[in-house]
């Protein structure tokens, strides 16, 4: 074989891996988000549970759900205490 079509060849297999790659890592970064979403939203769910006793309540939306699982406990916390003495 020529070396032309050989460093050719080569070429185009790093770019369609560099696209393919590409990609894949933007489907794992959202992945990773939705999972963290779902976690925060759970986690305000047994909050919530938990919580009715001691009269917190914190809305299961959107914003509150990516605060809680992004941040985890201390987002959690937060929450809570601008619940408790913000609102």
């Amino acid at each position: 074989m020529e070396s032309k079509v050989v460093i050719t060849v080569l070429l185009a297999l790093i770019a369609v891996l560099l696209i393919v790659g590409a990609r894949l890592k933007a489907l794992r970064l959202i992945g990773y988000a939705a999972i963290r979403l779902i976690v925060g939203a759970l986690a305000l769910f047994v909050i919530n549970a938990i919580g009715g006793h001691f009269n917190i309540h914190i809305p299961i939306n959107l914003v509150t759900s990516i605060v809680c699982g992004f941040l985890g406990l201390p987002g959690a916390a937060a929450l809570i205490v601008i619940d408790r003495y913000i609102l």
